[in-house]
Order: C-alpha cells, then structure tokens, then sequence
C-alpha cells in the first residue's frame, strides 16, 4: 500500500518547508498535507562548501520528510481493487465479499460499512 501511495504523492515543497499530499481518487480531499520546516530555512549559504553541506541536508531531510508523508496518507488511504483508484477511508467500503470504494460499491450493488464515517458539520 506504501508503494502505491508514494507514486500517488504529489510533491508541493519549496526551498523551505517540505509538503506533499495524495488526493482520494473518489471525493478529492487532500490528505498527507503536513508542511514540515526545513532545519536551515531562510538560512543562506556563503560558500561553496556551506552550499554543498545544505543541498546534502535538504535532501536528507526530504526523504524523511517524505516518508512521514506516506506514512500519514496511507493509514487514511485504501486502493480499490475494481477502479484502481486511492480512496480516502470515507470512501472505502468493508462489503461482505470485497472491499471496494464506495462508488464501485454503488454501481455493483455491493452493501457495506465505509472505514470510518463522514465527520458532520460543525464537528
């Protein structure tokens, strides 16, 4: 599941805060969406040396960051196995025979209970 919501991740950082997200194929809500500040933001480099020691730390901190990322979005994201689409736990269905995303469940008669419920307004 990991694998398939790191190919899904999109990648919005900047040069100071790491940020990325996965978009539920069915409902569109953004989720993984949690900017983490680069350790030397608003920093500059006035070397060369200082400049190589920052491109090497920026991409550490990257992968880490990325990986909390996909961490974050995959205990909210399901694959439907009909669609193929990444739905969020709102939008996944546990049905009797398979588990599938709510609008493939619909469309195949399927009943079953989503992962978690819709949180209500005002909540």
């Amino acid at each position: 599941m990991r694998k398939l919501v790191e190919r899904a991740l999109e990648n919005l950082s900047t040069k100071d805060i790491f940020l990325f997200r996965v978009i539920c194929g069915n409902c569109g809500e953004e989720y993984g969406k949690r900017p983490i500040r680069f350790s030397k933001a608003g920093e500059e480099s006035t070397t060369q040396n200082s400049m190589i020691l920052r491109d090497v730390l920026y991409e550490q901190e990257f992968r880490t960051a990325m990986q909390v990322a996909v961490r974050n979005a995959s205990e909210q994201m399901n694959y439907c196995p009909v669609c193929k689409f990444l739905v969020c736990n709102r939008c996944f269905m546990i049905c009797e025979d398979l588990d599938l995303c709510v609008r493939c469940a619909s469309l195949l008669q399927q009943r079953g209970q989503p992962v978690s419920l819709p949180l209500l307004e005002g909540s």
